[in-house]
């Protein structure tokens, strides 16, 4: 996953192992090498190796995650990267880097041919082609991820895999996230209201 970031930078503590107090981390570079352990890796002990002993991970549309070392590993490796479609990809729509911690807003597309508890727990795969906006919210201590905040909307993500009939409500499936693209691209000329 390539981004560009700009002033990702973050203040290194006291309590930070093997760095000075003063000196400075890529914040953007440390979410980035802990998603890629995710996503490219799968690789459960090095995700676990970006955090903190005791992190917890909360995705809030489905209370999926878990909380403290133990409950974090067993949902990284039991509902979340080794359940990972293998044609998920991440489309970076936004950054924004505080001092310590990055909003990352993107579009993540999958086909769901295989189960995947994180979005959709205890739901079998439908084959469908899901493209869904997310913003994860990640904070860091000492160099290594406190927690993260996952969101998207689940709406979206049920209307995609046919499970919820979008005729007559206002929720929107894929054109959420396509909007959300040609708009951030700007291309979003026109009227926005549905």
């Amino acid at each position: 996953m390539t981004k560009e970031v700009a002033t990702n930078v973050g203040l290194v503590t006291d309590g930070s192992p093997g760095a000075r107090p003063n000196e400075f981390l890529d914040l953007g570079a440390l979410f980035d090498g802990h998603i890629a352990r995710e996503f490219a890796d799968h690789d459960v002990n090095a995700t676990m190796e970006t955090m903190i002993p005791e992190p917890y991970v909360h995705c809030v549309p489905a209370l999926t995650g878990g909380v403290g070392g133990k409950g974090v590993r067993q949902f990284y490796s039991e509902h979340f990267i080794n359940q990972i479609p293998k044609d998920a990809k991440v489309i970076p729509i936004s950054r924004t880097i505080g001092k310590d911690q990055v909003v990352d807003e993107f579009i993540l597309s999958f086909t769901h041919d295989t189960r995947w508890d994180y979005l959709l727990p205890g739901i079998l795969p439908t084959g469908k082609r899901v493209e869904l906006p997310h913003i994860v919210v990640m904070k860091f201590e000492n160099g290594k991820v406190a927690h993260e905040h996952v969101w998207w909307d689940q709406a979206s993500l049920l209307v995609q895999v046919g499970l919820l009939d979008p005729a007559s409500l206002p929720v929107a499936g894929v054109e959420q996230a396509r909007r959300l693209l040609r708009i951030a691209q700007g291309h979003g000329h026109g009227n926005q209201a549905r």
